[in-house]
């Protein structure tokens, strides 16, 4: 134990602290009774010590290297009360292991981990639900934990830039679409919470139905000049922030071109939209309803 302190920089009572709380210890046991570290047992360390130096929490990093390196032998004490207390900050208060384990990884800072639990939640879940069940909880989350502070903040941006990049590769271009006109899909001016219209565009694409993406949110003239070039069968206003302002599908619906018009989002209330403006719900609900509207049955 004393030669793998000196390995790692710590004092060999925060081994014995680290093995007897969450695990990390030795495996390997000798003839008498004494346990031995192995490789795999340093490489666990030295992940947890990674995710320590990048600011996760002991009981985040410590969950992080037993993800990356799993042990069957282990079976975790009854856990002391600072512990418990640790162990539910480490878990974000995320519902599922998927969320779980990508919350884990974005804590520890590894881009790679997160970029592969992305691609592998969207593969088996899709789009949709990874983005329901997985990426948003996160995301909510871990914006929730350091709201209105600095520090931490770093983990939540880490994972924006990471979920952006996974669903665009997840969006596939299409080249023959179903649909003849595209369906526009915008965030209401000054709205910051873009993804959503990410996520949306993925799904649809993965119906084959052809979208014309603004995921930065557009001055009211510029977007109304882009409906109105991009002449779309449907135009989709994302809104996150309340009180998103309804006179802006006005502005975008000039002009002879029939165009059919939706809300999409929080930020609209449905008592102050204009009569030809339909509220579509949750984005699951909001691409069934796009794509009947423009194709009919799904397919």
């Amino acid at each position: 134990m004393a030669s793998v302190a000196r390995r790692l920089g710590v004092a060999p009572s925060t081994l014995r602290t680290w093995d007897r709380r969450y695990g990390l210890g030795p495996s390997r046991h000798t003839d008498g009774r004494h346990r031995r570290y192995g490789s795999s047992d340093i490489g666990r360390l030295e992940l947890m010590q990674r995710a320590l130096l990048r600011g996760a929490s002991t009981a985040e990093a410590a969950q992080y290297a037993l993800e990356q390196m799993p042990r069957a032998d282990f079976v975790p004490a009854p856990a002391e009360p600072a512990d418990a207390i640790e162990a539910k900050a480490a878990d974000v208060e995320v519902p599922s292991r998927l969320a779980r384990r990508l919350s884990t990884a974005a804590l520890a800072m590894d881009v790679g981990a997160v970029q592969r639990m992305l691609v592998d939640a969207i593969r088996e879940l899709g789009v949709l639900q990874a983005w329901s069940g997985v990426i948003d909880p996160v995301l909510t989350a871990l914006g929730a934990r350091w709201r209105g502070v600095h520090a931490g903040a770093e983990v939540e941006y880490l994972l924006a830039e990471c979920v952006y990049a996974a669903l665009v590769r997840a969006t596939p271009v299409l080249d023959e679409p179903r649909n003849q006109r595209p369906v526009l899909l915008a965030c209401v001016p000054d709205e910051r919470d873009n993804m959503p219209v990410y996520a949306l565009a993925a799904a649809l694409a993965g119906r084959r139905i052809g979208a014309q993406l603004f995921g930065i949110a557009l001055p009211q003239e510029v977007l109304a000049v882009a409906v109105r070039r991009s002449a779309p069968a449907a135009v989709v206003l994302w809104a996150n922030r309340a009180n998103a302002d309804p006179r802006l599908f006005a502005r975008v619906s000039r002009g002879r071109q029939r165009t059919r018009l939706f809300a999409c989002g929080p930020g609209w209330d449905p008592a102050l939209l204009p009569p030809k403006v339909e509220l579509l719900g949750e984005l699951s609900a909001a691409a069934d309803r796009v794509e009947h509207v423009l194709v009919g049955a799904p397919r």
